[in-house]
């Protein structure tokens, strides 16, 4: 069911907070109907009203996840530069972080998440894009954004130092080839 009033839309947006906090608090399996609904302070049956199932709920719930990383990061890399992305991964909460890479492995089973993490995985690949000032489908920009990722993955599950993935970013970035900047002359990635 789709909220249309003000009263539905407050419902429906507090039980998608109360999922994304039990989704960083406890994972997948801690978002049930009645977690979500006790989070919410709302009846049982409202999160059947507005969901259809808990694979409706975890979808909601992982698309708004999704957005707020995606606009948080390009926030953050457009005034701290890429090569200090690590540092926002080291800083972020880990829960969340967790959270986001679980549903995301999950996706691979479940063909309805799959559109939710392609659309984090194009999102993250046009902030790299963005930062290196290349067009959004340049394979540089996938390249190092899947280095990022690997660093990321790494720092959030294994929770290798910080500075080593640092280290291994500015390799990367450092071995891309000069590229035209805006004026059609060559510049050096670092610049």
């Amino acid at each position: 069911m789709t909220a249309t009033q003000p009263r539905g839309l407050r419902r429906r947006a507090a039980l998608l907070a109360a999922a994304v906090d039990l989704l960083t608090e406890g994972g997948f399996a801690a978002v049930t109907h009645r977690a979500v609904a006790q989070r919410a302070q709302l009846p049982l049956a409202a999160t059947t009203y507005y969901f259809t199932s808990r694979d409706h709920l975890l979808a909601e719930a992982f698309a708004c996840l999704v957005d707020s990383e995606l606009a948080a990061t390009r926030a953050w890399v457009a005034a701290h530069g890429l090569e200090q992305m690590i540092d926002e991964v080291a800083d972020a909460d880990r829960g969340r972080q967790l959270a986001l890479w679980e549903l995301y492995v999950h996706a691979g089973r479940d063909p309805a998440l799959q559109q939710l993490a392609r659309r984090w995985t194009d999102g993250c690949v046009a902030i790299v894009a963005d930062a290196l000032g290349l067009p959004a489908h340049d394979p540089t920009a996938r390249l190092i954004y899947t280095t990022v990722t690997a660093l990321w993955l790494e720092h959030v599950v294994e929770q290798r130092p910080v500075a080593d993935a640092h280290a291994l970013l500015t390799l990367a970035l450092r071995a891309l080839p000069p590229r035209p900047d805006l004026r059609g002359t060559p510049s050096d990635p670092g610049d």
